[in-house]
């Protein structure tokens, strides 16, 4: 209505749909505040001209890594392929990151890894994990404060189905990466649903 008859004032919409202009008020306040409608004084409301997906896009453009991530799923680089494979299948996950004493990311390993080595012919038991896993810098990372629509390109472009998120740490003037958390597919999926229930 605000598009084909715009500008127009509250009244006049809420005279065209049989209600009054209190029943209109918040209704009109969220298209304002959402950037649909633009209102003036004694003007009225007129149409933006922006599209819903830019809405959205708006929205997205301002959650962050941090606002989605979930909790690492981490072993030590001392575990065997056969830990590895344990906490894999324990925590119910695709990969797992690999990291020092600290929390410092050294590896990840994934399903199709653990697969390989196990497949190898050696014992498990006793293969040190830090073999079959993929190390740094060959490792795919997203920090907390990027947009989680880079790190959603990420995980698109890089075919995997999680990144590790760190911050920038600084041991005995070595920079390395502390892992903080994880990013997931399905972290990205449940943003969606959450963006749609809400």
């Amino acid at each position: 209505m605000v598009k084909q008859f715009g500008p127009i004032t509250g009244t006049r919409i809420a005279e065209k749909l049989s209600l009054s202009r209190a029943a209109l008020r918040s209704d009109l306040a969220i298209l304002t505040m959402s950037g649909l409608l633009g209102a003036r004084p004694r003007v009225g409301y007129y149409h933006t001209g922006k599209k819903p997906t830019e809405l959205i896009a708006g929205i997205i453009g301002n959650i962050r890594v941090a606002d989605v991530q979930s909790r690492p799923i981490v072993i030590r680089e001392t575990c065997s392929v056969y830990d590895a494979i344990v906490a894999i299948f324990t925590e119910d996950v695709g990969t797992i990151v690999v990291v020092s004493d600290g929390g410092f990311i050294e590896g990840i390993i994934s399903r199709k890894d653990l697969l390989k080595a196990a497949m190898g012919g050696k014992n498990i038991n006793e293969l040190p994990v830090t073999l079959a896993m993929t190390r740094m810098p060959n490792i795919i990372l997203a920090a907390a404060d990027e947009p989680i629509l880079r790190a959603a390109k990420k995980l698109i472009s890089h075919q995997v189905d999680s990144l590790p998120v760190v911050e920038m740490a600084t041991v005995d003037q070595i920079e390395k990466f502390k892992v903080v958390g994880r990013i997931t597919k399905t972290n990205i999926t449940q943003l969606f649903v959450n963006l749609a229930d809400s």
